[in-house]
């Protein structure tokens, strides 16, 4: 499984990014996907998850409004809208597949890595203020 994540960039604070992850070797049908992210110097945190089943959403707190995870699965692909991004969105930004099909899919579960086997290679988002 690959997952190629893309649309990171160099923006002002205000301002909007749309990232996609695109899944090559299995398809994510009937997979929970999430978005995690880590700044230099910090832990990996949650951003957002989609679960497979009826692609219900849940975010982190500080995100929550301003960033919109969905997925396309005719298209294989996850995306993360971010709006009115600030600086403390700067982080690489992980694109992650669940390590189990069908996982029901609670909100603490989701939110938690160790859930996720497959992990993108990051794309960079850089909020200048």
């Amino acid at each position: 499984v690959q997952l190629q994540a893309s649309g990171g960039g160099l923006v002002q604070a205000g301002d909007s990014l749309r990232l996609s992850c695109a899944a090559s070797g299995r398809t994510l049908d009937n997979y929970n996907m999430a978005w995690f992210r880590q700044a230099p110097g910090k832990e990996r945190e949650f951003v957002a998850a989609v679960r497979w089943s009826d692609s219900s959403t849940y975010y982190r707190d500080s995100v929550r409004g301003r960033f919109t995870i969905s997925r396309e699965n005719a298209k294989n692909t996850v995306f993360l809208q971010m709006n009115n991004l600030k600086p403390e969105d700067t982080a690489a930004y992980y694109c992650v597949m669940d390590r189990m099909p069908y996982r029901r899919g609670t909100v603490y579960g989701m939110a938690q890595p160790q859930k996720y086997a497959y992990w993108g290679q990051g794309t960079q988002v850089t909020v200048s203020s």
